[in-house]
């Protein structure tokens, strides 16, 4: 009688040996696991560090804001304390918009503020597109001095621009605030950075039909552009709002100032009072923190995508 062996198919569970697909497997899910566990904790850390940026950033603007509605006993009593103890007031806002000048300062730095703005932009997209589509001789060299013009302190130029704002009859005007702070070489950079990175094809088709330069850059380019513009807009705006050393040199007249002048010629004249201050920074700073909010996207967009390319 002749024996079989059993076949494979026919062998217990139990006795078969066990496959070694497993230990890989439970070893890829433990690294998973660990890689999973280490991108955790490194976006905990983020966050963390995050919040604590965000809160030391806050407080002084929460501080600020609270010492605005204290009474100017609470404002200077020692120690410091966040609530006060004699309550709150809406007292500065209703001094500082009524018995100071602090609207007609608000209305100098828009008007300065928007000229500012306004002309730097005709003067620094064409320049940009300039730079970055024609080859014209002492490109190079204007190009070096506009990099060049970035090294250079501004304080250096105080006593010429005086000097030319005298000669002009431009001094203790809004015009002769303005004029000086119109030259913006970075912003000419990066426009021109910006400008390297649309398709020439673009306005070569352009060209095809018959456009002019300036029709290129107003009708193609400009529209392309319209973020990296905002942006620097906003910036040029940002700068012209919070100069303080021009505006304070070249005018005299109180009806003149502007929000930091008026500030700081307030606080020399009376004293330092600070609840006063901190509701008269607060109604100073409201416009540049409501133009911030409308725009942040096409700020952050602009010159994000303003960094991407390298200038030619």
């Amino acid at each position: 009688m002749t024996s079989t062996v059993p076949s494979t198919s026919q062998t217990p569970a139990a006795d078969r040996p066990r496959s070694r697909t497993r230990p890989r497997d439970t070893e890829a899910a433990r690294t998973r696991r660990l890689t999973l566990g280490s991108s955790r904790t490194v976006l905990a850390l983020g966050l963390g560090a995050l919040v604590v940026a965000a809160v030391l950033w806050a407080a002084p603007m929460v501080f600020a804001v609270a010492t605005s509605f204290k009474t100017e006993a609470d404002a200077s009593s020692a120690p410091l304390r966040l609530f006060p103890q004699n309550g709150w007031t809406f007292e500065n806002y209703a001094t500082v918009l009524t018995a100071s000048g602090l609207p007609r300062w608000i209305l100098n730095s828009v008007i300065i503020s928007v000229i500012v703005t306004a002309i730097t932009l005709v003067v620094s997209v064409p320049a940009a597109y300039a730079f970055s589509r024609h080859r014209f001789r002492g490109r190079g060299l204007l190009f070096g001095l506009t990099i060049a013009a970035i090294m250079v302190p501004p304080q250096i130029l105080i006593v010429p621009l005086f000097e030319q704002m005298k000669v002009l009859r431009l001094s203790d005007t809004l015009l002769g605030v303005a004029l000086p702070q119109v030259v913006a070489p970075l912003m000419v950079i990066v426009l021109k950075n910006f400008f390297d990175q649309i398709p020439r094809e673009l306005e070569e088709a352009a060209r095809i039909d018959g456009a002019s330069n300036l029709r290129t850059l107003l009708t193609v380019v400009m529209p392309l552009s319209r973020s990296i513009m905002v942006a620097v807009g906003i910036f040029v705006f940002i700068g012209a709002w919070n100069n303080f050393l021009w505006p304070f040199i070249v005018t005299n007249s109180p009806e003149l100032m502007t929000i930091p002048v008026g500030l700081g010629t307030v606080e020399n004249a009376y004293g330092l009072q600070y609840a006063q201050s901190m509701a008269s920074a607060i109604v100073g700073g409201l416009p540049l923190l409501i133009v911030f909010l409308l725009f942040q996207r096409q700020i952050v967009k602009g010159f994000a995508s303003a960094g991407l390319g390298g200038g030619q």
